[in-house]
């Protein structure tokens, strides 16, 4: 499990302070604005900054304390790193098998293969596809336990993201106490993966919720000025007014759908809490 407690961390006039917790075989799904705080939840939780205040424990040890042993049974895919784009797949795997001891090295061959990853082509020349294919591929080959991936989809045409979600769902089917936190601006991707979002807005958490419940309750009301002015705004989470009238945010979907049949009530998604919250 890795929970995350009260962490705070500061840039200039940036405050982060967030709570949330991944248990055991749990997907769960990260999401916000640019600048919203998720990159830099997830580098605390890869112990690559020190947060200013709270903790962070990995199955129930400070991730600063973490052996080397323990470290290996995480699995990273970031959108900002990875190795050099002067090496090649087939250097990768002399580096993996030094790094890790459980580093699969038949399984990571055969999913190049089937991936079509070239193995002696340099990163440099690698399309944008063959690159977020491979990073995930490198955090999955050690019998990873735990999985941060950062934009794992980003930039990818639609049959590059269904090979690298396809790679993520038969890593979850094979391994079913894994854990993974993801973050995407892609919603659909996490729609069909995660089993809770958490949204971040300017630091904090400001939505928690299963995914199911997120698809299931919430919706958006779509009326004119005088049928909003009627409205039982119990349940509105945010209106926003356009040329056409109100829209407003509800998680209580069959409330407004069984009191008010003559107002637009349409389903909810992920894109809709970050537009809207």
């Amino acid at each position: 499990m890795i929970k995350v407690d009260n962490l705070v961390k500061e840039y200039g006039d940036f405050r982060l302070d967030v709570s949330l917790e991944i248990p055991d075989g749990t997907v769960t799904g990260l999401i916000g604005k640019n600048g919203a705080g998720k990159s830099t939840t997830i580098k605390s939780i890869l112990g690559l900054i020190r947060p200013d205040k709270g903790l962070v424990t990995i199955n129930g040890r400070e991730v600063f304390a973490l052996t080397n042993s323990e470290k290996c049974m995480i699995g990273a895919a970031m959108s900002d790193s990875g190795f050099s784009m002067y090496l090649s797949a087939e250097d990768v795997i002399h580096i993996l098998k030094k790094m890790y001891p459980l580093f699969d090295e038949a399984f990571f061959r055969k999913k190049c293969s089937e991936l079509s990853i070239p193995l002696n082509k340099q990163l440099k020349d690698f399309s944008t596809g063959m690159r977020a294919k491979l990073r995930v591929l490198i955090a999955i080959s050690h019998k990873a336990e735990i999985l941060i991936m950062d934009e794992p989809t980003a930039g990818l045409d639609i049959e590059a993201r269904n090979e690298t979600l396809d790679l993520l769902r038969q890593y979850l089917a094979d391994n079913e106490n894994c854990s993974i936190l993801i973050t995407s601006h892609i919603s659909s991707d996490l729609e069909g993966l995660c089993d809770d979002i958490y949204l971040i807005s300017d630091g904090k958490v400001v939505v928690h919720e299963d995914t199911d419940v997120i698809l299931g309750k919430y919706a958006l009301l779509k009326m004119d000025e005088k049928s909003y002015e009627n409205l039982d705004k119990e349940y509105v989470l945010n209106t926003k007014k356009d040329s056409h009238g109100v829209v407003c945010l509800t998680n209580e979907k069959q409330f407004y759908a069984e009191n008010y049949p003559d107002i637009v009530i349409e389903n909810g998604n992920i894109d809709d809490l970050i537009l809207y919250i």
